[in-house]
C-alpha cells in the first residue's frame, strides 16, 4: 500500500496495491491506522485502481477506518472500483455510508 498526504487539503490517499483478503489485510490494516493517526486528514480515500479482488476481510478494513475516520471528525471515500469490487461493495451494504468517488491524480 502506497500513501500520499495533500496538506491543504487535509487529504489523505491510500493506494492500495494488492488483493485485500485475510492474508493482506492485517499488513494494510497497520500501515491505514499508522496514516491515519499521524495525518488526521479531513478525508480518507481509498484508491482501489490496482485491486483485483477483495473479499469480506476488505469490506472489515474499510469499515474500521470509516470508525477511525469518523473518531477524528473525517470522512471516507472509495475511488476506482472494478465492477467486480462495487458489487462486493454493493452486496455488503457499505455503499449506504461511504461513497465511490472520482480521484484526480493531484500535482505535487
Amino acid at each position: 500500500m502506497e500513501s500520499k498526504y495533500y496538506n491543504e487539503e487535509k487529504l489523505l490517499i491510500l493506494k492500495l496495491t494488492e488483493e485485500i483478503d485475510e492474508c493482506t489485510v492485517q499488513k494494510i490494516r497497520r500501515k491505514a491506522d499508522y496514516e491515519i493517526e499521524r495525518y488526521m486528514p479531513r478525508k480518507v480515500i481509498f484508491d482501489f485502481n490496482s485491486v483485483t479482488f477483495m473479499d469480506s476481510a476488505g469490506i472489515g478494513l474499510i469499515i474500521g477506518r470509516y470508525r477511525i475516520a469518523n473518531m477524528l471528525g473525517g470522512t471516507v471515500e472509495i475511488a476506482n472500483v472494478t465492477d467486480s469490487i462495487k458489487k462486493v461493495l454493493e452486496l455488503s451494504g457499505l455503499l449506504k455510508i461511504i461513497k465511490i468517488t472520482e480521484l484526480e491524480e493531484m500535482a505535487g
